[in-house]
């Protein structure tokens, strides 16, 4: 298991114009070659948006980009006709595939923070596509098979467990409170890459949200 501290991530954004970003693996102008991916997933990006801040248009290309907001409302408008907003418990996946443009803003008047992850495809290419799913459930798994991939949310209370899915890659994301794996003691912003996962379980240290992501063997790397 691969502890990544949350102060151990590259910051970006443009604090000036209200955009604040922390990185978790090579992103932008700042290059890593030893951090570049782990199995699929290429990019862990925590935004965080004043009122009227936002990311104007930009292209994406090849690329399933999976949205997780932590507070706050996230207004998403793409070039194939999706305006959407997305909240708390949603889970908002753009397929950008051989290409697509969008805007992503706080058109709110309160502060919004998100967490957007990056998987690379198995086949690149193909015709974007979008798709929210509504307030989804601990016991349902959001899957990304274009990508190998599956994503667990869970949301514990403090003394709960929850059991890490076995696979050859996971990884383990904590949006809030803090989190007890394998001996570890995990807070907001932390990560573990784990290999081989086996017989994990998760305990709240506190109330407690982690997203994890679980790998097949066709989506690592």
């Amino acid at each position: 298991m691969d502890v990544r501290r949350a102060d151990e991530r590259y910051r970006g954004g443009d604090p000036a114009a209200g955009v604040e970003s922390w990185h978790a693996f090579s992103f932008g102008p700042h290059f890593d070659p030893d951090n570049l991916r782990f199995g699929p997933l290429i990019a862990c990006n925590e935004e965080r948006l004043a009122p009227g801040a936002g990311f104007d248009e930009h292209p994406h290309s090849h690329t399933e980009i999976v949205t997780w907001v932590v507070e706050g409302e996230l207004t998403h408008r793409d070039s194939a006709g999706h305006e959407t907003r997305v909240r708390p418990g949603d889970v908002q996946r753009l397929s950008s595939a051989g290409g697509v443009r969008h805007v992503e803003r706080n058109d709110a008047d309160t502060p919004l923070t998100f967490v957007q992850m990056w998987l690379a495809p198995l086949d690149p290419g193909g015709d974007p596509a979008y798709e929210m799913v509504h307030g989804i459930a601990d016991s349902t798994p959001y899957a990304v098979p274009e990508a190998g991939a599956m994503l667990h949310v869970r949301r514990l209370a403090a003394g709960e467990r929850t059991a890490v899915p076995d696979a050859p890659h996971v990884y383990v994301h904590v949006v809030s409170g803090e989190v007890l794996l394998d001996g570890e003691r995990l807070g907001p912003g932390d990560a573990a890459r784990v290999t081989d996962a086996k017989d994990l379980e998760a305990e709240g240290a506190t109330d407690a949200e982690l997203l994890a992501w679980v790998f097949s063997p066709s989506g690592d790397d």
